[in-house]
């Protein structure tokens, strides 16, 4: 097994910073039923191809190849606000 992997993000229209990795382009079945009804209409909005040294900004890369290679998906979810993020300090 090669440690890279080609994979598609889609966006969702109905959550905000919200993202679904997929293994294969425009396959959705791997993904419940619930989910695809939360998150709304998917937008396509990147290719990406993933190796263990590339760094995402918000996720593990080992974590998404392995939710990729095991389950056919990723969900990344909106990054928690923090109250420390309104303060001047």
């Amino acid at each position: 097994m090669t440690d890279e992997l080609t994979c598609w993000v889609y966006r969702s229209s109905r959550k905000d910073e919200m993202y679904l990795y997929l293994a294969d382009k425009d396959v959705f079945d791997p993904v419940p039923e619930a989910l695809l009804k939360a998150m709304g209409r998917l937008e396509l909005v990147l290719e990406l191809t993933l190796t263990p040294e590339r760094s995402l900004a918000r996720e593990d890369v080992n974590q998404v190849l392995a939710n990729l290679r095991g389950q056919g998906f990723h969900l990344q979810m909106p990054p928690r606000l923090t109250p420390d993020l309104y303060h001047g300090e």
